[in-house]
């Protein structure tokens, strides 16, 4: 009998909107709550947080007026979150804030908190991932 722990997977759609944000960062909540340590689990929160925020308040939305967000639970322990919207002319870029700016921090806090972070484009739009 094998105790192999399978990988665990979730997908959501949520509305192109400030409130998708709220949506996303609840539902992984729910999912996750018993499955990682809590640190790991406000890092999680944290990272959807600023990647979907980002893809309002950037990326245009998938067909539907939508973003997806995705992450997954792989077998090392592994949380990988994954962030799908309908792209931007110029990819996202880490910018250095001022003291003074009330934005320009969610990659480098995503940077911070992650283990490593990226982009990828299809020619349905852009995708950005982070892995802790």
């Amino acid at each position: 009998m094998s105790t192999t722990v399978a990988e665990r997977a979730w997908c959501v759609v949520v509305p192109h909107h400030a409130r998708g944000a709220h949506l996303a960062r609840h539902r992984l909540a729910d999912e996750l709550d018993a499955l990682i340590a809590p640190d790991r689990l406000d890092d999680a929160i944290a990272i959807a947080a600023e990647l979907v925020g980002n893809a309002v308040r950037h990326g245009a939305p998938l067909p539907g007026d939508v973003i997806r967000v995705a992450w997954r639970l792989l077998t090392d322990d592994t949380l990988e979150i994954r962030v799908t919207d309908g792209g931007s002319p110029s990819g996202p870029q880490m910018r250095v804030a001022s003291p003074d700016s009330v934005d320009g921090r969610g990659l480098t806090i995503v940077a911070a908190l992650a283990t490593g972070w990226g982009v990828e484009r299809d020619g349905l739009g852009q995708c950005v991932w982070a892995t802790l």
